[in-house]
């Protein structure tokens, strides 16, 4: 990147054939498709200069474009099967809409349409992370869980599946939650990445590049894979527990980066 304001690809992965919860992407929750407020998320975040969406179905294409979203190619069906990585999709994407437009992007922001709580400012903060700091691969939303799994996480024993034991050996002796350190973990809301890491990403982004933690809520960190969580999160939502911005018009206090 250089010391102007880079050029962000912002993709949106819809594929179609969902099997956990059929037709997710484009199901309403609080009056917009699914897939809509990853767009809006998008369109309130200067720092993103270009937002597409890659599908495979010609139905969420329709739905997308109806709510402001771009699709300037449908994805080949050797990138839409259920075990498709997202390396290759990503890649895709970027080589597509670069050789449209004969230019060249500096970073690709994933927003999964099954994380839909997202903030613009903390999409922006990862901009201005990955920006400023040379080293870095990507920057990528973290969160502490509501329970610490180095203490509490337990597994059947190999000799004995009536036995339980610890999954994390660190825990051994552990008895409160106030004696481990702080637990986060990935949770999806984003991941930016450099394009020249996207380019050359072969299948695990973790283990091939390095990387920075922006950490959101918890509450925020949400990720819809089946009807009771689409449920879960449309109550969120509906109590206030979850504020989309685009939906409101105002600020909320999730608007706090760490």
């Amino acid at each position: 990147m250089t010391d102007t304001s880079p050029r962000v690809l912002a993709v949106i992965p819809a594929r179609g054939g969902s099997k956990g919860l059929p037709g997710k992407n484009i199901r309403p929750l609080r009056g917009l498709p699914l897939i809509a407020h990853s767009i809006r998320a998008a369109a309130l975040t200067p720092e993103v200069t270009r937002c597409v969406v890659t599908t495979d179905s010609p139905e969420i294409a329709r739905v997308a474009r109806e709510h402001g979203g771009d699709i300037p190619f449908l994805r080949p069906s050797e990138l839409a099967s259920d075990d498709t990585p997202m390396a290759p999709v990503v890649r895709h994407a970027l080589e597509s809409v670069e050789r449209e437009e004969g230019t060249a992007y500096d970073a690709v922001l994933l927003l999964d349409p099954t994380s839909p709580a997202r903030v613009p400012a903390q999409l922006a903060e990862a901009v201005r992370r990955l920006t400023a700091t040379a080293g870095l691969d990507g920057v990528v939303s973290v969160s502490e869980p509501t329970f610490n799994p180095v203490w509490v996480g337990v597994r059947p024993d190999d000799a004995r599946d009536d036995v339980l034991t610890r999954y994390f050996p660190s825990g051994a002796g552990v008895t409160r939650r106030q004696d481990v350190g702080r637990f986060l973990r990935i949770n999806g809301n984003f991941y930016l990445w450099r394009a020249d890491f996207v380019r050359r990403l072969e299948s695990s982004w973790f283990d091939e590049g390095h990387h920075s933690g922006l950490e959101i809520p918890e509450a925020q960190a949400f990720s819809i894979d089946d009807d009771y969580e689409f449920r879960l999160i449309e109550a969120l939502v509906g109590a206030g527990l979850i504020t989309l911005p685009w939906l409101t018009g105002h600020p909320t206090p999730q608007e706090d980066v760490r």
